[in-house]
């Protein structure tokens, strides 16, 4: 979905055809892993940042077209909303100093986007959800001036027959009300890590970071709020899932913003086929070019939002490689505890990717998604099923068992030793604080009875590039 497409509007003949141009890449793909034509070393290391632009009064401001004109950066695209953006980095060998060239370049763009920002009169918030934005904020004339995004807009709600989205979470409050469009979707920012895998070990890779998915959302979360309620820990898991539904109530099994269907058996490319059967083309936009471009199944893919996606992309050469999109983080609450939650990912997949008995083999499919539920919904309070048959408080897990797991695969990799102590210890002092994102603004909130205070309090720690852990309340 970060490619700009030519046309809004689409005929059945342009579904006809992207149809067949997508059945082509999709056998081509699976041929093409058959033969052993995708890469099989090295490992890469990624990520995407959302953000949100937000006024004096904290509301968001729908100013990124400005905004963007005058960043005239590469790692800063649009996003959906006009007061959303999204910052790249640069993809990094996975290796030695990675860690913390990812921390740096990731700050100094930060810090440009602050003075960029401030040139405006605005300030820009990494924060999963923004405790004080209200639904009008989420209107079509918000909506980010490109055509990808009008035509999302039109495809989903023409699946959905013209039907309004329903929003039903219930949480520590509820929370229920319809909407007329996708736009509820930029309610939703997040931290989203990419791992470039050798094709060898992309399918373990993936299953693991499935795995991890429960672990890696209650380390995280920093998402409590959405229009003055408090809900899940994680509401962005939901709430991304309800306002992209383009299927009936209770018709879910293929739904766009999924947990998946099961694990990985061996074939990574079984992915695109299951995209190809069982979810309908939404952007029937053709793309000259040969089929081993994969230009229409990376369109269809990217509107499919597994919380882990595999992705195609190329080499300097043009050799195809897989990545896995680990993408069940949010955005925030500071630039350290973002690259030491990409660390402990990197680390503990690692060693789970590579453990002589697969961990898939002894975790159900069905019990490593209800453990994500319940890692969104109650963050480091949740107990969560785990692969020896136990079950046990996810922050104890995390401690006993996934950290010295991550400390592992960090060393494995090679990473330098100081940047391995350096994130790691944000990660421990956060579980031994039991202070996240979530838990701080939930304490703050209950302390002061003020979204605009936590907003405020919240960017001012934000700025002091202070670990969650250390924000006092």
């Amino acid at each position: 979905m970060g490619k700009e497409i030519g046309s809004a509007g689409f005929t059945a003949d342009d579904f006809a055809r992207f149809s067949q141009r997508l059945q082509l890449e999709t056998t081509h793909a699976q041929a093409a892993y058959a033969r052993g034509e995708f890469a099989d070393e090295g490992l890469v290391a990624g990520f995407e940042l959302e953000a949100w632009l937000i006024n004096e009064h904290f509301f968001p401001v729908p100013l990124n077209v400005p905004f963007l004109e005058r960043m005239d950066s590469p790692l800063v695209v649009p996003e959906l909303s006009m007061f959303n953006v999204e910052i790249n980095g640069t993809p990094q060998d996975l290796g030695g100093t990675a860690l913390s060239q990812l921390e740096s370049e990731l700050t100094a763009t930060w810090q440009q986007c602050r003075r960029v920002a401030a040139d405006l009169g605005v300030s820009v918030i990494a924060i999963g959800t923004l405790p004080t934005l209200r639904e009008r904020d989420l209107s079509l004339a918000s909506m980010s001036p490109f055509k990808r995004y009008a035509a999302l807009n039109e495809q989903v709600l023409r699946l959905r027959g013209g039907r309004p989205l329903a929003l039903d979470i219930a949480g520590i409050d509820n929370l229920s009300l319809t909407h007329a469009d996708v736009m509820l979707e930029a309610a939703t920012t997040s931290f989203q890590v990419h791992l470039q895998t050798p094709v060898s070990e992309v399918a373990r890779t993936y299953n693991a970071s499935q795995i991890l998915s429960a672990p890696l959302v209650a380390l995280a979360a920093n998402s409590p709020f959405l229009f003055g309620r408090a809900l899940w820990h994680e509401t962005r898991i939901p709430l991304f899932e309800q306002t992209v539904a383009c299927c009936e109530p209770g018709h879910s099994e293929h739904a766009r913003v999924t947990f998946g269907s099961g694990y990985l058996a061996g074939d990574p490319t079984a992915l695109f086929a299951e995209n190809l059967s069982a979810y309908p083309v939404l952007l029937p936009f053709e793309e000259p070019g040969p089929v081993h471009a994969y230009a229409h199944l990376r369109l269809h893919n990217g509107t499919i939002w597994r919380w882990n996606r595999m992705l195609i992309g190329f080499d300097r050469d043009a050799v195809p490689h897989l990545r896995i999109e680990q993408r069940v983080m949010p955005a925030g609450p500071s630039i350290v505890d973002m690259i030491a939650n990409a660390a402990f990912f990197y680390g503990a997949v690692r060693i789970l990717a590579r453990q002589s008995v697969a961990p898939e083999s002894r975790l159900p499919f069905a019990v490593a998604c209800d453990n994500f539920y319940r890692a969104a919904r109650h963050g480091l309070e949740a107990q969560l099923g785990w692969v020896d048959g136990r079950r046990e408080n996810v922050a104890e897990l995390l401690l006993r068992e996934l950290l010295p797991m991550a400390h592992e695969g960090l060393i494995e990799l090679g990473l330098a030793a100081a940047d391995i102590e350096r994130y790691l210890a944000v990660i421990s002092a956060r579980l031994h604080s039991r202070q996240n994102g979530a838990a701080w603004q939930l304490a703050h909130y209950a302390k002061y009875q003020d979204f605009f205070r936590l907003a405020a309090d919240y960017l001012e720690h934000q700025r002091r590039l202070m670990p969650v852990h250390e924000w006092p309340i």
